[in-house]
């Protein structure tokens, strides 16, 4: 059996095609299924869906052989026990940095004045202020980011941003791109040794798909 740990939403979604390229279906609709584990058209595949920020510890540890994960995340995470053989090119968005749109980002900074950043994406962000010479405190938020700046409780966040309009409708600018994200196949070490026969064919499909060729690649 091979188990495929995927998210809910835009991951999902948007992985369903290339799992299709290698003959694989998902039979129920996460959507409407109450299901954390469903069927495929394959007897030997099965999908699992845990929280975005969880799929590469299922991996990692073995409860999934095989999954999709956020540039975002697996940076966050680390990535150690995993093998990322694929950028899928699929949830792409990125990483940025963004602030009221009346507040002086680029004064600030020329004057070394110390930032309050409100992030979810602590490991993220502090390497890129840190690369910049800028002294942050961060605060870890799980959600509503654009509030921090609304409310006094932050300069300034680190967020995704895909279309910008979400900033835009709460009076942010984005002010510092610090990278693009993406969505990469990650493999558990020991799953690619122990089930190769089984989990090779699914990768170079995938790959086949994507336009690439499988190749272990840093997150």
């Amino acid at each position: 059996m091979i188990t495929l740990a995927l998210s809910k939403g835009r991951i999902f979604e948007e992985t369903l095609p290339l799992l299709a390229a290698a003959g694989i279906q998902v039979l129920e609709d996460p959507e409407s299924s109450r299901k954390l584990i469903l069927p495929t058209n394959q007897p030997d595949v099965r999908v699992v869906l845990v929280r975005a920020t969880d799929v590469p510890t299922y991996v990692a540890y073995g409860g999934a052989d095989i999954g999709v994960a956020g540039r975002d995340v697996l940076i966050e995470h680390g990535g150690a026990g995993l093998y990322q053989p694929l950028d899928l090119q699929i949830a792409q968005c990125r990483m940025s940095v963004a602030v009221r749109d009346d507040f002086d980002y680029a004064g600030v900074v020329q004057q070394g004045s110390r930032l309050r950043v409100a992030t979810k994406y602590t490991s993220i962000a502090r390497q890129h202020f840190a690369e910049k010479g800028v002294h942050v405190d961060l605060i870890k938020l799980y959600g509503s980011m654009e509030l921090a700046p609304l409310t006094g409780l932050a300069d300034a966040i680190v967020d995704l941003v895909s279309t910008g309009s979400t900033l835009k409708a709460n009076r942010l600018v984005e002010v510092e791109r610090i990278m693009d994200i993406s969505s990469r196949l990650v493999v558990n070490q020991a799953a690619l040794k122990l089930k190769r026969e089984a989990l090779k064919p699914l990768i170079d499909a995938i790959a086949a798909a994507v336009g690439q060729p499988a190749g272990s690649r840093p997150a």
